[in-house]
């Protein structure tokens, strides 16, 4: 078996990946779980993150790299915010290490933006930045769906400005809470539903009013009996063609968009962008979180790397 090198952990709200690697960056093994930041008090981390080691047999003293919402306020130990423009290769350098634990963990910061106006935060997502950068995409526009979607500008390898917007929040409660509820139902938005591609040319098309659009979903209900899978393929449509609307100034003729995520939400990203002349490029998530864990991993601890130590 190849020798352990450092353990990578990726520390998410509701969810925690643990990974086992090797100095080439070989996955050795690998768990993940429900125990996110959002289901822990600031206690328990330390012993859920060796509860995991030990099911993979992790060597005593192994080092920790983790990323995300263990560092978050609420978290284990907060890892302050890096200020935009954010070199990301450098992210390392503002690791903090993790108290009450009897091994060397050290947790990556997130990101933050502070224009007036455009205040803004990520956690997390600037570690499958820097795994992009590590591919090689130092200079590319991201775009990672979600509930709360982040809009990343990459100059150089460095995080020059970024936008989270709530499109998949708004989804949530105006299908769930709003009187279009009596329309969607349990309807599912899809990206080759007629009603997705005409909703989301009318969001980029001129005079457009997101709010001034909405209720036309209950009134196709009404007057021509749309069923549950237009009415939120037409909510879908409307929203997501409204971000990116909104993007546009920072969007170029048939530009290439870097599509970070996988699942049905980013299918209909890939959809929307496509009607709006964009190129959709879809990378995988995971990947590019263990690879930006692995490229700290290696600043952090460069003995554990053979190869790369002086």
């Amino acid at each position: 078996m190849s020798m352990q090198a450092v353990a990578l952990v990726d520390w998410g709200t509701s969810n925690l990946r643990v990974w086992l690697v090797d100095a080439a960056a070989n996955v050795l093994a690998e768990r993940q779980s429900p125990e996110g930041m959002g289901t822990l008090t600031p206690d328990r981390f330390a012993g859920v993150l060796e509860s995991h080691l030990s099911a993979l047999g992790a060597d005593q003293g192994l080092p920790v790299v983790v990323a995300g919402m263990a560092g978050a306020r609420a978290g284990w130990i907060e890892a302050p915010y890096v200020d935009t423009p954010a070199e990301l290769t450098d992210l390392h350098l503002k690791a903090v290490s993790a108290p009450g634990i009897d091994r060397d963990v050290r947790i990556l910061p997130g990101v933050c933006q502070r224009t007036s106006g455009a205040e803004d935060v990520m956690r997390g997502e600037e570690t499958q930045l820097l795994g992009a950068v590590a591919s090689g995409l130092s200079d590319a526009l991201f775009c990672l769906p979600g509930t709360h979607s982040k809009w990343v500008s990459l100059e150089g390898g460095r995080i020059s400005r970024f936008t989270t917007v709530m499109t998949g929040e708004l989804f949530q409660l105006i299908s769930r809470q709003s009187i279009l509820r009596l329309s969607i139902g349990d309807g599912r938005a899809a990206a080759d539903h007629p009603g997705f591609a005409q909703s989301v040319e009318e969001a980029l098309g001129g005079d457009f009013s997101l709010t001034g659009r909405l209720f036309s979903i209950r009134a196709q209900a009404l007057l021509s009996g749309a069923d549950e899978a237009s009415a939120a393929s037409r909510l879908s449509g409307l929203l997501l063609g409204a971000e990116i609307a909104a993007m546009r100034p920072r969007l170029g003729d048939g530009q290439r968009v870097q599509l970070i995520g996988s699942g049905a939400l980013t299918d209909l990203y890939a959809a929307a962008l496509t009607l709006a002349g964009l190129e959709a490029v879809s990378l995988d998530g995971g990947e590019l979180v263990r690879k930006g864990l692995i490229s700290a991993a290696k600043a952090l601890f460069p003995h554990r790397f053979p190869e790369i130590a002086p």
